[in-house]
């Protein structure tokens, strides 16, 4: 998986215009999702703490939402307002407005999620899973 995210990253910057000699340029910000995400994953996959999971899963979600966002991003671009007779490179806005959904739909599934980590709490006394997971066994 983080081959395939650092061939995207790879692939962005090159698509984006940045050249051979300046290669360093522009490709950071592809880093920085890159890290979010296995951060995340890491964080959902190695916790037992249920609380630990959802802040992974919002950390995973930061670094889609920042690689669609860094995708749709055109050099040397302008707002896609179509005058008559212009020649000049529009950025697409669909990118961004779907990310503006995800983040949306993202606030209300962690606050769903920290609102079931709160009832799991009440009935069990833990938000670990290995302890709950000792409690369903024993009962």
């Amino acid at each position: 998986m983080m081959i395939t995210l650092a061939k995207a990253a790879m692939f962005a910057a090159a698509s984006s215009g940045v050249s051979g000699t300046n290669s360093g340029q522009g490709v950071y910000n592809y880093w920085l999702v890159i890290i979010l995400m296995m951060t995340g994953l890491y964080l959902v996959l190695s916790r037992a703490n249920m609380v630990k999971t959802v802040i992974g899963l919002n950390l995973f979600q930061a670094g889609v939402i920042l690689f669609y966002v860094c995708m749709g991003r055109v050099a040397g671009g302008t707002a896609p307002i179509i005058a008559q007779g212009s020649d000049w490179a529009y950025s697409n806005p669909l990118p961004h407005v779907l990310m503006l959904t995800a983040i949306v739909v993202g606030v209300a599934t962690t606050a769903l999620a920290l609102s079931l980590v709160v009832r799991i709490n009440e009935d069990y006394g833990t938000i670990e899973e290995d302890v709950i997971n000792e409690k369903e066994a024993a009962s």
